[in-house]
């Protein structure tokens, strides 16, 4: 297999004709990889990402075709997948206001151009959901808001509002599946591609704690940070030591490393109602 691309927590290799999809145990905050990996993160990333691509795949084609064909020493958090090209826009879509969403609109009360509601604070619930795309920035770089126009200007109105339409139609059924086992999906993010037949095609991962905000719905409560199940505990964490967040960034703390795992395999669990059980096996894995 040749090595395609190594991202934050992915990398990619060709393999006959399709891409291999391997998700790491590696962790990143603010664009930054830590030296500190999660063990068993990637498997949980891989099964989450199959089951959500299984339960909406009536909504839009995904690039999935095994999860069996991979590599042995990739078994359990690797993903044969259809080559696509990608589009270079990050597709958000927000029914709450957090993270980066909060900041823009404690700015400006918008977020990539689209007005919000005066009075709302952080966690409240928007009275639709909205896409605010970003940029995909180069490794160092940080996204960056774009606004429907922007889209259009780099992808054509058409498939503009196709990816407007897809992502916000993603993101109402997960919501509304995962709040029934007690899971807030507050934001997430998807990519796109064009399959070789021209399809519009959806890739990447999908749904995630590493893509998305997962909080606990019972204790849900509008005015400051979430109960969370994704990696905005780390960067809580982080946020509190005395580091300028460029590279190569803090280790993390071995409670914090257990805690992080702890979360991830939960809101797996409480999702799929398919349980992982949480131990690092060999090449990281959970076993």
């Amino acid at each position: 297999m040749e090595l395609l691309h190594s991202g934050k927590v992915r990398d990619v290799y060709a393999d006959r004709g399709d891409v291999i999809l391997v998700a790491s145990d590696r962790v990143s905050v603010y664009d930054v990889v830590l030296p500190t990996s999660i063990p068993g993160k990637g498997r949980i990333l891989t099964a989450l990402s199959l089951w959500w691509f299984d339960q909406l795949a009536d909504v839009v084609p995904n690039h999935v075709i095994s999860a069996v064909d991979v590599p042995g020493e990739f078994a359990g958090r690797a993903t044969r997948c259809q080559r696509l090209d990608m589009l270079p826009v990050e597709c958000i879509a927000r029914g709450y206001l957090a993270g980066l969403g909060l900041k823009s609109y404690q700015e400006s009360g918008s977020i990539s151009g689209i007005r919000l509601p005066a009075g709302l604070t952080e966690a409240s619930r928007l009275p639709e959901p909205v896409f605010t795309p970003t940029t995909k920035a180069p490794p160092g770089q940080h996204d960056e808001f774009m606004t429907f126009d922007d889209v259009v200007a780099e992808v054509g109105h058409q498939t503009a509002a196709q990816l407007s339409r897809i992502t916000l139609e993603v993101y109402r059924r997960a919501h509304e599946l995962a709040l029934a086992r007690g899971i807030i999906i507050a934001d997430t993010k998807l990519e796109f591609g064009y399959a070789p037949d021209g399809t519009l095609t959806l890739g990447d991962e999908l749904l995630t704690p590493d893509s998305s905000r997962f909080w606990a719905a019972a204790d849900w409560q509008p005015g400051g940070p979430q109960n969370a199940f994704d990696k905005q505990f780390v960067r809580d964490w982080s946020s509190g030591l005395d580091w300028d967040r460029t590279a190569p960034g803090p280790e993390i703390p071995a409670e914090i490393v257990a805690a992080t795992r702890a979360r991830y395999a939960e809101v797996h669990e409480r999702i799929t109602g398919a349980p992982l059980a949480v131990g690092a096996g060999p090449g990281g894995s959970l076993s």
